[in-house]
Order: structure tokens, then C-alpha cells, then sequence
């Protein structure tokens, strides 16, 4: 009986999708189809125009025209109101990866639950028991999972539904009365609503935290936005504003080249005027000397004599007989004015430039770094910093390289150069400071470890030049004798004995400097052995391009420190 009922599976199945056939069409080589079946399979063969069967491979041109299987039809009709349904289809069948129905023999279905108390998987037709019998009702059911064997306590070969909380692992009833005995023990029920009940808070707070990031990411997006909009903004107002001044050099240009010819045809034409005159007084002395020629060679004395009061007789001449000439380099001094003023933008565009990339470097869309707390931190943020021999006053001694500065009683004999400090033993460095620096200076005698614009007056003795007597700088005075102090804008404050002392027997005469530009904040520290001692943090706003610099005066020196990168020290505030 089951053979004849596979027979009549197969008689009524479309091999195409393996289901009972609906609205049957017969093709010329007998096979049969679902109608949109195979309208469908050879709707994919229009282009070849050649039309074959799925299951024989027989071709046909042109494509035939469907009819409906009256017969088949009905024959299809009467065996459904008989129970027959037709084999299941290829992906209703256990894979490799699939959980497979415990019931199903031969080739096995895939499980459509998993019950945790029989701790077996059923496809959907082996599990309507569950589902219509009273014995099951029970029964909890789950999706259909391979571990359900995990479930079983290896030792006992009994399902485990007691949780022990002293060694966090699921027991079956028999271990609590062995390896579990007087344990703290529960259902395994209980401790999953406990434990759910954790879980619905972690999520809740889980969940906050999501909305929270989500604000966040949202809020950046919006900086991003804010960000991109000011860039393209400042990109667009600087390309008018540099076309503007390629404009005016191009004006200028044009002005200075149009003066120069306009006073070049003036000078021309007055020279030409003169050179003018002076021809026709040639011409007009040439003129007299013929006929003073021709008298003299008369021979006629009374002749002579009769015409030489009216031929003889010369008009004064209406210009000087030479021509003064001023002694001038023509346009020559032009080109020089031109020259001196092409330096000047020079100078201007490298001191305005330096402080556009400043601005452009300190858009810092996120909040400063908080402040290192180990010596170790603030090496990230060292700096390889060399001195600049053009602005070192001439008694200042640089060595190792432009990293070590004394004070020498005799002169150097420096080019003049309009960097150098010219009184005060003073010089700055090369390096720009800009984002967060750290850098370390030994020193010796009395010297001023400072920090200044690079725009900071060099000439004169003023206190517009002296490092930590003006707004533009900011100085730590070091002493041998121990004392510290720091300097900014005329005021001096002197450092408390407990931060400029050491705990050991000797002083150090180390110094770490840590400069924050988009902070606004400069700190000094003194190296000991074991810690960086603050000494003094300046808060300020930068609004200029920073250098470090140093005042070194009578025999003392400082030397430029050279670090490495993993160096470890506390900080003492």
C-alpha cells in the first residue's frame, strides 16, 4: 500500500517544484507540469527560442501552447480529499548544518522544534502529537537546538533541572544528594527568572548606554556636518581673499609699470626738447662761422671793415654752454623700492603664515586630553627641539649640535641678522610649538627657561626684549642657589620652598616644560630621581605662534635634554 501510494505521489508531483500539480498541463513528450511551473522554465529560454523538458531534455520549436490536463485535474482533486499529499520538497530535507528530526527514518527531515523534556527535535509532521495530545501539553518546546544532550548529567544519565549556586553549574536531583550535597541548590527555573531578571537590567542598561552612544555618534555626525561646512566655507572666503591680493599685486604691477613708462616718455621728451635746441644753435653757429670764414677771406680792407661790426656781433646764447646732469641711477632705485617691498611681504607672509597654520592646527573639535599624569605620558608628547643661531646674542655660545647654550665673557663674531637679540643674552628656538609638547633642559648658574612668541622685540633694552617682563613671554628664573621663581608680563611670583626643594641631599637642575597650545597651558616641573615636582602651571590663551627660548646669564649654560620614550615617573602636584 505504501509503494502504491509513493507510485501515486509521483504520478500527481511537478518535478519542478516538487508539489502537488496545480492547473496540470501535458507538454508533446508526456511529461507534465504545474502550468506556471513550466511557463516559468521556459520564459527563461525565450532567448534561445528552443523550448525542452525538464525531466527528458526533449526540445521543441516553436514554444508549444499550454493546455490544462482536464483528466490529471481531477485526478489530482480527488486524491487530496483522499489525504494524499504529495513528497515533501528537496529543502524540507536535514542538511549538514541543519538539526534533524529524531522520529524521521531514512532520509530525515529537518526538526521544527526541539522539547525539552523528551529532549528530542520533531519535524512539523512528527510533532502534532505535542500539539493534540493532553500527555504533551506540558511539554516545553523550543527552536530546534543540537546541545539538547548537554542537558543530560553525563554521571547519572538524568536531566538536569537543579542549579547550584556554590559551583554555578546545573546538577541533575541525584548529585544533590552526592558531590552537591548541602550545596546551595534551586531549580534551575528559579535561578533562570532570577537571573532573566538580571539580564533585563543589563539589557536596560545596555540599551541606555546604545542611546546614549547613539546621541553621541549623532552629535559628532553634526560636528562632522558643522566641521565640513567652516572648511569648505574658509576654503572659498581664502580663495577670494588670495584673489584679491594676487588682484592688487597685479594692479600694483600694472600702476608701478605704467608710472615708469609715463616718466620714461617725460625724461625722453624733455631731453629730446633740449636735444632740439641745441641742434639749431649748432646750425645757427655754423651758419655765423661760414660768414665770419667768408670775411676774413675778403680782400677788400674797407669791405672788411664795412661788414664786420654786423657779422662779427654774437647772440647770447639762451642756454648754459654745458648741460648738468643729475647723478641718478634712473630707475634703478624703482627696482630697489620693488625689492624692499617684496622682502617686507615676505616677512609679513611668514609670520602671518605661521599663525594661519597655528589656526588651522588648533580646530580641535574635541575636548583637550586630560592632563599626563606620569612621566612616561608625557613623552608622548616630547619634542626634538634645536636652538637658532640667528637670534643668540653674540656672548651666547651654541655647541652638540645647536643643543647646548653657555655665556662666554668674549664676543662671537655672528653675522648682524634682524632675529639676534642684541643686548640681552637671550635666544629662542627653531621649532614652532604647537598641539601639546614636552621637552627637558638641564641647566647651570642662572638662566630663565621661557616660552615666547616668536614675534617678541630683539633690540634694545627694554623690557619689551627681556623674557617674562612682557605679555609676549613667560619665563622660569632658576638659580644655584636653589630658589625658583616664574615671570609673565612684568609680575614675578616666587615658588614655595616645598616644591623647589629636594628630598635628596642634592638639587637637581633638571627641568621638564609641558606646553598645551589649544589648552592655554604652560607647566613647569623639576626631574628629580623618582618624580616630576610641579612647580607652576601658567593658564593663559596662546594668540600667537609659540617658540621656547632661554636668557642665559653670567658663566651658566643649558642644555637641550634627549628622551626616551617609555621612561616612567609619578607626578607631585
Amino acid at each position: 500500500m505504501a509503494q502504491k501510494d509513493q507510485l501515486d505521489r509521483d504520478s500527481i508531483s511537478c518535478s519542478i517544484c516538487l508539489d502537488l500539480l496545480k492547473d496540470p498541463v501535458t507538454i508533446p513528450c508526456g511529461h507534465s507540469y504545474c502550468m506556471s511551473c513550466i511557463k516559468g522554465f521556459w520564459d527563461g529560454e525565450d532567448q534561445r527560442k528552443i523550448y525542452s523538458c525538464p525531466q527528458c531534455r526533449e526540445a521543441f520549436t516553436p514554444r508549444p501552447v499550454l493546455k490544462k490536463n482536464t483528466m490529471l485535474a481531477a485526478l489530482v482533486e480527488q486524491l487530496k480529499k483522499t489525504g494524499l499529499q504529495a513528497a515533501p520538497a528537496d529543502h524540507c530535507y536535514a542538511g549538514p548544518e541543519d538539526v534533524v528530526c529524531d522520529v524521521c527514518t531514512g532520509r530525515k527531515l529537518k526538526a521544527f522544534k526541539s522539547c525539552l523534556v523528551c529532549l528530542a527535535s520533531y519535524c512539523e509532521n512528527h510533532l502534532q502529537s505535542h500539539y493534540e495530545s493532553p500527555t504533551f501539553k506540558k511539554h516545553k518546546l523550543v527552536e530546534p537546538s543540537k546541545k539538547l544532550q548537554e542537558n543530560i548529567c553525563s554521571r547519572h544519565d538524568e536531566v538536569m533541572k537543579i542549579f547550584c549556586r556554590t559551583d554555578k553549574k546545573s546538577i541533575c536531583y541525584l548529585c544533590t544528594m552526592e558531590d552537591h550535597k548541602g550545596h546551595d541548590t534551586v531549580p534551575a527555573a528559579a535561578e533562570r527568572t532570577e537571573r532573566q531578571r538580571e539580564l533585563e537590567v543589563s539589557r536596560l542598561n545596555i540599551q541606555q548606554r546604545i542611546q546614549d552612544r547613539e546621541k553621541d555618534v549623532k552629535l559628532l555626525q553634526q560636528e562632522v556636518e558643522a566641521v565640513s561646512r567652516s572648511a569648505d566655507k574658509a576654503v572659498e572666503d581664502s580663495e577670494k581673499i588670495f584673489t584679491q591680493l594676487i588682484r592688487l599685486l597685479q594692479k600694483r604691477s600694472s600702476d608701478v609699470k605704467q608710472q615708469i613708462r609715463s616718466q620714461q616718455e617725460t625724461e625722453v621728451s624733455r631731453v629730446k626738447e633740449l636735444q632740439e635746441k641745441l641742434q639749431q644753435q649748432i646750425t645757427e653757429l655754423k651758419r655765423k662761422d661760414a660768414e665770419l670764414k667768408q670775411l676774413s677771406h675778403t680782400e677788400d680792407h674797407n669791405q672788411f671793415l664795412h661788414n664786420y661790426p654786423s657779422v662779427s656781433q654774437l647772440s647770447e646764447p639762451t642756454d648754459s654752454s654745458s648741460i648738468n646732469i643729475r647723478p641718478l641711477r634712473y630707475f634703478e632705485d624703482v627696482t630697489a623700492a620693488v625689492s624692499e617691498l617684496r622682502d617686507k611681504l615676505q616677512d609679513i607672509l611668514r609670520d602671518k603664515w605661521t599663525n594661519i597654520s597655528l589656526a588651522v592646527a588648533e580646530v580641535d573639535v574635541l575636548l583637550s586630553e586630560p592632563q599626563p599624569k606620569t612621566r612616561a605620558e608625557f613623552l608622548k608628547y616630547s619634542r626634538e627641539i634645536t636652538l637658532d643661531p640667528n637670534t643668540a646674542h653674540t656672548h651666547l655660545l651654541l655647541s652638540e649640535g645647536n643643543r647646548k647654550v653657555e655665556w662666554t665673557s668674549q664676543q662671537n663674531s655672528y653675522p648682524d641678522h634682524p632675529d639676534r637679540f642684541d643686548v640681552k643674552p637671550q635666544l629662542l628656538c627653531r621649532n614652532f610649538l604647537t598641539g601639546r609638547c614636552y621637552w627637558e633642559v638641564e641647566w647651570r648658574g642662572r638662566v630663565y627657561i621661557s616660552v615666547s612668541y616668536r614675534r617678541i622685540s630683539r633690540k634694545g633694552n627694554s623690557a619689551d626684549c627681556v623674557f617674562g617682563r612682557n605679555d609676549q613671554s613667560w619665563s622660569l628664573d632658576c638659580s644655584d642657589d636653589g630658589r625658583y621663581s616664574v615671570r609673565h608680563n612684568k609680575r614675578e611670583t616666587s615658588i614655595s620652598s616645598s616644591s623647589s626643594s629636594s628630598s635628596s641631599s642634592s638639587v637637581s637642575n633638571r627641568v621638564a616644560v609641558y606646553v598645551d597650545c589649544p589648552a592655554g597651558t604652560l607647566s613647569f616641573y623639576r626631574v628629580s630621581s623618582d618624580t616630576l615636582i610641579h612647580l607652576h602651571t601658567f593658564n593663559t590663551t596662546f594668540t600667537q605662534p609659540l617658540c621656547a627660548g632661554f636668557a642665559v646669564w653670567s658663566d651658566s649654560s643649558v642644555s637641550l635634554c634627549s628622551l626616551k620614550e617609555g621612561e616612567s615617573l609619578s607626578v607631585s602636584l
